[in-house]
């Protein structure tokens, strides 16, 4: 059975992006252009992993972290922000349980690879 991700971002083409790439590499991949899609698809679907962006048009990443953090059935998915932002986010991002963070642009070859090494 393949592993299922969930990409949470508002660039329509990042986030196209990010499918095709780890669809490529195996993965069945659901995709949400805003947080409270994400939220209701990690709830429906519960990936393996998050693949979330910090800033999105209806809430920050983050808030939408610790509303999946607070339910049962997402609280375990670990979650990999991706952010162009990363220095002035850090400590924000570093508050989220069972997370960690990519940066911005993505390394189209190691992508698939990074996101892999969060699933346990």
């Amino acid at each position: 059975m393949k592993q299922k991700v969930l990409v949470v971002e508002d660039n329509y083409n990042n986030l196209l992006l990010e499918i095709d790439i780890l669809e490529v590499a195996g993965f069945e991949v659901f995709g949400a252009e805003d947080a409270a899609t994400g939220i209701a698809i990690a709830k429906k679907e519960k990936p393996d992993v998050i693949v979330m962006d910090v800033r999105l048009p209806d809430m920050r990443g983050t808030e939408a972290a610790r509303i999946l953090r607070k339910d049962k059935k997402t609280r375990d998915i670990p979650i990999v922000f991706v952010t162009a932002f990363l220095a002035e986010n850090k400590k924000e991002l570093e508050d989220i349980s069972n997370s960690g963070f990519l940066g911005k642009p993505i390394n189209t070859r190691t992508f698939a690879k990074k996101i892999s090494e969060f699933i346990k």
